[in-house]
């Protein structure tokens, strides 16, 4: 059994990094001890930020994007087009996008895709709330920004069925986006090619 060399407050906060993704236990030990060296600077702002964020974030109504605002910063925007919606899987994708600044539309986060494997139905996801939007009106295009991933497939063909006969134009993301890809993981100048080169479905 390995010997302990810190406190419970210091192992708990080296098990809750390790949680956080891309950080292992190794990185996350590493991460501790770069905030315990740097307390003042580093980790006091830090231990605040977060509690002004645990306290405040909430998530959209609109749209499903996290913000201290609801409606969110993106849907109360008047300098976007609100008639063209950008539908992605999480947020990540919506923030990746707008990294890309290739289109200043409105968005609407999905939570997810549809994965009967995972229990994962329409009913888990945020496509009737999207529906609702197309079927009020004023909602010229529906651009499908899902991953190339099967899941992500049958979700778009999915969205695609269920407006059908609400006069909106339906595209999907094209060159750029490799099968398999996900959008967080993808470059600007890919994610802002794959957009111009959007295709009806």
């Amino acid at each position: 059994m390995a010997k302990r060399v810190t406190g419970p407050e210091i192992e708990k906060l080296i098990q809750l990094l390790a949680k956080v993704p891309g950080l292992g236990p190794r990185s996350a030990r590493r991460a501790a001890l770069h905030l315990i060296k740097k307390k003042d600077q580093l980790m006091g702002p830090l231990a605040h930020a977060m509690g002004e964020a645990f306290d405040k974030v909430k998530v959209c109504s609109h749209c499903g994007n996290v913000d201290t605002v609801d409606p969110c910063t993106v849907c109360t925007d008047d300098r976007r087009d609100q008639s063209v919606i950008i539908v992605v899987e999480d947020v990540s994708d919506l923030w990746a996008l707008e990294r890309a600044s290739a289109m200043n539309a409105a968005y609407h986060v999905l939570g997810g895709t549809l994965s009967p494997l995972d229990g994962i139905g329409p009913d888990d996801l945020n496509i009737k709330g999207l529906i609702d939007r197309v079927a009020k009106g004023g909602i010229r295009e529906i651009i499908i920004a899902v991953n190339a991933t099967v899941e992500g497939q049958t979700t778009a063909h999915y969205i695609t069925d269920h407006l059908a006969g609400l006069d909106v134009k339906i595209t999907r993301l094209a060159h750029g986006v490799p099968v398999g890809g996900e959008l967080d993981y993808l470059d600007e100048g890919t994610l802002s090619a794959a957009l111009r080169a959007r295709t009806a479905i």
